[in-house]
């Protein structure tokens, strides 16, 4: 019997083993860089010190993807190692996990690397990692597994909900004019990753009730109706627990879980902001 590895940047807000049990599992930590200070995507993040930090700096900020060295330690000595990036239109991660793969492969070539590029982040990536946990639990050859994988992942789906857009200003994603303004207005920017991975809007709402609706209305357009929803919010619980319950209102037969970003999804959707992976049938 191979032995397995499941790996991830970050951005799939998974940090320990027990999150996909009883596949190994590893993080490989993205980190968020201001002028003051690096915070580092692991386990030890404080990411309500992060949020609170980011809401109050003004200066520019940026990302920093895992380097080839730090995919390599996460792949460990596995047999097979199945591996899920953030998007690659978002960061270098997916690059630099291929040139992991290549170096793994090359030093072991009785061992093989599966690099998805997710074409997205959080709860949709988490999603794609469960799927892989099943496939390799059924049995499945690592051939069957990739392909599979790669299927799901079309059948999935990413929107997400921003509150502020601070951070997408000072790191140069958006104007500073419209962050402002869509702040002062109390807008909500509800979007969903396009089927490039690029971040696409949807709606500009006047408040979250009204997001919220939207939000609904989108996953059902684009296919859900039944099967998992993963909710990840940034410190807005309330939000997320009124998404579940409009979701279980419309569509009874949805299995929906409820959890906390980690840094690098924090830093995107920023304090009040939500995103939710789905399945499309």
């Amino acid at each position: 019997m191979p032995t397995y590895r499941i790996v991830a940047d970050s951005s799939a807000d998974l940090t320990t083993v027990d999150s996909i049990d009883p596949i190994p599992f590893r993080s490989a930590p993205l980190k968020i860089i201001t002028a003051e200070k690096e915070y580092v995507d692991d386990a030890q993040l404080d990411t309500l010190e992060l949020v609170t930090d980011l809401l109050h700096y003004k200066g520019r900020s940026s990302t920093s993807c895992p380097s080839v060295g730090d995919w390599l330690e996460s792949f460990g000595n596995a047999d097979e190692v199945f591996c899920v990036t953030i998007t690659a239109t978002l960061s270098g991660s997916y690059n630099a996990a291929m040139l992991a793969k290549n170096e793994y492969e090359e030093a072991h070539p009785d061992r093989r690397v599966f690099v998805l590029n997710s074409l997205s982040t959080g709860p949709e990536m988490a999603l794609i990692i469960e799927k892989i946990r099943d496939l390799i639990l059924a049995g499945n050859d690592f051939e069957t597994i990739c392909a599979e994988t790669t299927k799901y992942s079309q059948r999935t789906g990413l929107l997400f909900m921003l509150e502020s857009m601070q951070n997408l200003a000072n790191n140069g994603r958006v104007s500073p004019l419209v962050a402002k303004m869509a702040g002062f207005l109390g807008i909500r920017v509800v979007g969903k990753a396009s089927d490039h991975g690029d971040l696409e809007q949807l709606n500009k709402c006047r408040g979250e009730a009204k997001a919220l609706d939207a939000i609904v209305g989108h996953m059902k357009a684009l296919g859900l109706k039944m099967g998992k929803v993963r909710i990840t919010h940034c410190f807005n619980e309330s939000a997320a627990l009124a998404l579940k319950a409009l979701l279980l209102q419309q569509l009874e037969k949805v299995r929906v879980e409820i959890s906390q970003c980690r840094g690098l999804c924090s830093f995107y959707a920023e304090k009040g902001g939500m995103l939710i992976g789905f399945e499309k049938q």
